[in-house]
C-alpha cells in the first residue's frame, strides 16, 4: 500500500449510512497518482458512494477521504469539485447553455482568461471540432458526443484527478467502443488519475490498471484484471467473472 503522501486519493475506514441502509462499510482505498482505479459491482454495492465522496457530494459519517495527502474536510468543497474533473452517467450537461458554454463552465468559474481556449482545447482532446460543435446545443448533439462534451468539460480546467460515474453506460455498443478507446487515449496523453464506476466488467478490465469488486458497502477484491482472474479472492468475485463472461486477460 502507498501512503497518504504518495496517494492522489485515499480512503481510510469510510462509513455512510443512509438511514438504516449502510452504503458504505469502513472502506479503505488507495489510488496512486496516474491510476485508473475501476469500482465495479451489482447495483446498491457502494460504487457511486464511494466514487462521490473523494469531490464532498457525499460527506462520510466516519473515516476519512484525503486528497493528495491533505483531509478533504480541510478543503473547501467547492474549489475541491471545481479542481476535480467528475463526469456523471447522463453527462450532466446544461441544456441551455451551447456547447462551448457547457465545456468552459469550470474556466468560467476560476475566472480564467483564457476559457474560450481551453474550451477548444478540450473538445479537440475529446476528438470533437470546437469549430463545428462549439455553438451547437446539448439536444442537438448524439449521445455519444454528448458524453465527449461531459469528459471535455471534466477535463478544459486541467485536473489530475478524473470522477467517472458509468460515463458509457447508456450507450449503444459502437459508441460505447469508439468512447472507451477515446478515454484511453486522453489517459495516455494526460496522465492523470481517474476513478471510473461501472457495472461492465469487460470494460473495466479494458480501461483501468486495478478493479475493486465491491459487494454491500464492502470491498470483496481490489486488483489488477490479471490477479483478479487468476487469483479471486472470494466465491462472490469468481463467481461475478464466471457470470459476466470476461474475455480479456
Amino acid at each position: 500500500m502507498v501512503s497518504s503522501e504518495e496517494s492522489a486519493l485515499r480512503a481510510e475506514e469510510v462509513t455512510k449510512r443512509y438511514g438504516p441502509r449502510l452504503a458504505l462499510d469502513r472502506i479503505s482505498l488507495d489510488v496512486a497518482e496516474g491510476e485508473c482505479v475501476a469500482l465495479i459491482g451489482e447495483s446498491g454495492a457502494g460504487k457511486s458512494t464511494l466514487l462521490r465522496c473523494f469531490n464532498r457530494l457525499v460527506e462520510p459519517d466516519e473515516g476519512r477521504v484525503l486528497v493528495k495527502g491533505v483531509d478533504a474536510h480541510q478543503l473547501d468543497p467547492f474549489a475541491l469539485r471545481r479542481g476535480t474533473g467528475y463526469v456523471p452517467q447522463d453527462g450532466g450537461l446544461l441544456p441551455h447553455w451551447r456547447v462551448g458554454q457547457n465545456v468552459q463552465l469550470v474556466p468560467w468559474l476560476t475566472h480564467a482568461k483564457e476559457r474560450r481556449e481551453l474550451a477548444a482545447k478540450a473538445l479537440t482532446l475529446v476528438g470533437l471540432d470546437a469549430e463545428l460543435f462549439a455553438e451547437r446545443w446539448p439536444r442537438e448533439l448524439s449521445g455519444g458526443q454528448r458524453q465527449r462534451v461531459a469528459l471535455a468539460r471534466a477535463l478544459a480546467a486541467s485536473p489530475a484527478v478524473v470522477l467517472l460515474d458509468e460515463p458509457f453506460g447508456a450507450l449503444d455498443a459502437i459508441s460505447r467502443a469508439d468512447l472507451q478507446m477515446m478515454f484511453l487515449g486522453v489517459r495516455r496523453e494526460l496522465g492523470i488519475t481517474a476513478v471510473l464506476v461501472t457495472h461492465d466488467l469487460d470494460e473495466a478490465f479494458l480501461l483501468a490498471d486495478r478493479i475493486v469488486v465491491m459487494r454491500n458497502g464492502s470491498i470483496e477484491q481490489a486488483a489488477t484484471g490479471t490477479r483478479l482472474q487468476k487469483e479471486p479472492a472470494s466465491e462472490y468475485v469468481r463467481d461475478l467473472l464466471q457470470r459476466t463472461r470476461v474475455t480479456r486477460p
